[in-house]
Formats: C-alpha cells, sequence, structure tokens
C-alpha cells in the first residue's frame, strides 16, 4: 500500500540519548512497590458483555481492585471462545492517554481469534459503560492542561497519580497469569501512546512479561526540554513552574526511558516523524537505550497513528515471539 503526506528527515537519530539519568535508587523504589501490592489479595469480578461477544471469543467486564484503598480499574477480557485450560497466551492492553472510554473494544479481536486472551484496560476506575457526555464531563473537570492527572502529585515521587497506574498494569498481569485458560509461558503487553508508556514500564518492571509491542510511547525523556530539544508527553514545560528540582525529581523516576533500560525480552516499537505529540526524537530516546532483542518499524510520514496494517502486524510479531 501507498501512503502519501509530507515528510520530515532525521539526522543521525541512532545517536540520541535521553537526557533523563535514573536515580541511584529506582530498582529500590520500585521493588518496594511492587512487595506492597504484591501483599494484597486478587479481587476482580467479571460479566459478560453479549455485545462484544462473537462466534470466535467471548467478553467480559472486568473490575479490578489495585490497591489497598479499594481503587479500580476496568477492563475488557477477551477469551478464545471454548479456550481449554494452559492453553492461551496473555496480551495486557493499556490505554492511550485521557480521561475517555475504552475506545473500539473489538478493534483487535483477532487476538483473540487467534487463541490469545487479551485484556484492554482503562486507568482511572470509571465504568467503560458510562455514556460519552459523562467522560466528557469529567474529563472537563479534572484534566486541565495545568491540573490534569498527568500532573498530579508530580512534586513527590510518592505521591504522584501514576504510581497507582504503573502498579495497576502489574496487577492487571496477577490476573491473566491467574486464569486456568493462560498458557503458563507468555505474557505479551502492547499498547500505543500512553499505552506504549505503560507496555514499556511493565515489561521494564514484572519478569513475567515475555515480549513488548510500544507504539511512539508517551512519558518518554519527559524533561528533553532541558536539553533543548522536546520532550516527551504530557510536555510539561509547555506549562509556567513545571521545571521544579521536586518535578524534575518525580520524573526521573517514572520516565519510559529508566524502564526501558532493564527490559530483556524482544521488543518491537514503531513511530513516525510526523509525530508532534510523540515526538520522534523522544521514541529514539527510548530505543536507543534498549539492551534487549529489539526492532523498530519507522513510518515517516505518520503523525500519532498506525494504520491498520501496521496494527495487524504486531499480532504477526507477537505470533513469532511466542515460547
Amino acid at each position: 500500500k501507498i501512503y502519501k503526506h509530507h515528510i520530515k528527515v532525521g539526522f543521525s537519530p541512532e545517536k540520541i540519548r535521553p537526557y533523563t539519568q535514573i536515580p541511584a535508587d529506582f530498582g529500590d523504589f520500585w521493588n518496594k512497590n511492587k512487595a506492597e501490592l504484591a501483599k494484597l489479595p486478587l479481587i476482580y469480578t467479571k460479566e459478560l458483555v453479549k455485545e462484544y461477544c462473537t462466534d470466535q471469543m467471548d467478553c467480559y467486564l472486568v473490575k479490578l481492585q489495585v490497591n489497598e484503598r479499594g481503587q479500580a480499574i476496568y477492563g475488557y477480557l477477551f477469551y478464545p471462545k471454548h479456550a481449554k485450560e494452559a492453553s492461551c497466551p496473555v496480551v495486557l492492553c493499556p490505554p492511550g492517554a485521557g480521561i475517555k472510554t475504552i475506545k473500539e473494544p473489538l478493534r483487535h479481536k483477532y487476538y483473540a481469534e487467534h487463541g490469545c486472551i487479551r485484556f484492554e484496560i482503562e486507568i482511572h476506575g470509571l465504568n467503560p459503560k458510562m455514556p460519552t457526555e459523562d467522560f466528557k464531563d469529567i474529563s472537563n473537570a479534572f484534566n486541565g492542561k495545568e491540573n490534569g492527572y498527568l500532573n498530579n502529585g508530580l512534586d513527590n515521587r510518592d505521591n504522584y497519580y501514576m504510581k497507582r497506574v504503573y502498579m495497576a498494569c502489574i496487577r492487571s498481569i496477577d490476573l491473566l497469569v491467574s486464569l486456568p485458560e493462560w498458557d503458563g509461558r507468555n505474557v505479551v503487553v502492547q499498547g500505543g501512546s500512553q499505552g506504549g508508556a505503560l507496555a514499556l514500564v511493565a515489561a521494564g518492571l514484572d519478569p513475567r512479561v515475555t515480549a513488548c509491542i510500544a507504539n511512539h510511547p508517551a512519558l518518554s525523556d519527559m524533561a528533553g526540554y532541558m536539553a533543548g530539544r522536546a520532550g516527551g508527553y504530557p510536555h510539561f514545560f509547555r506549562v509556567a513552574g513545571m521545571d521544579t528540582p521536586d518535578k524534575l525529581n518525580t520524573m526521573a523516576y517514572y520516565d519510559v526511558v529508566n524502564f526501558a533500560r532493564s527490559i530483556k525480552v524482544p521488543t518491537r516499537m514503531t513511530w513516525g516523524y510526523n509525530d508532534d505529540v510523540c515526538p520522534p526524537t523522544t521514541s529514539y530516546a527510548v530505543y536507543n537505550v534498549l539492551q534487549c532483542p529489539k526492532e523498530a518499524l519507522i513510518t515517516p510520514i505518520n503523525e500519532h497513528w498506525t494504520s491498520e496494517d501496521t496494527e495487524y502486524g504486531h499480532l504477526t510479531w507477537m505470533l513469532n515471539h511466542l515460547r
């Protein structure tokens, strides 16, 4: 297929290195949080969603508790029809940024059609069955440019909003590997933008992950502006007062580049040169620090989107990397 658009060019992009440095106690900080999470029982509910079931798969709406305070996330869990015990790879798909419903739950139905269990999640504890207008109202009220969830608690690494989100991804993997239909070997994480960031974070945090797929990850080299170049989404430095020492310190504990440094499993990334949301420099900053088997699909004309061919190509790549 031929795609036409304007293009941008890169000069020696393989030499790009992140501005962001890894804190000395980065591993200790996250190991402590994982240990605390592991003490909590796995609590969730599951109900059949008939409108997303097909002749080849079943879909369930899951509400999964993610901490001791009772906070939860929701997700659609897709099973191959009549899945047998110990037969299915599992795939976790975190969402892009925003306060919104889970869009197009059937977009990736071909994962279940190829024998995988796939869990498409949201991160805020909002039931995806709510009306779209309710999501818009909540987003307008609580997700402003200066005070949105990605800014919430940024002054302190222990209070930052995304700590619960990163741990929710680990808890989602806890759920997936508890399923009797899991094949006992394969745990794949896959997503785009914020979801791509969370896929890479999960791959860096959780040794159960066996493969990672990320489209144009957000939250990557966020402090890159300090080096005189674009930093990663959410572009904190476009808001005055975001470059304080406390905020910069917290960013380093949550920056994707510092999780990418420890990924050991096969990883596929894709990004485009026309992306002004998650600039290609930030994807290169992540890709260039990966020390694992890796593959890049560069799509020069792409803005902040991926084609259906690219998305289906992820499935093909994943199937070729099952253990």
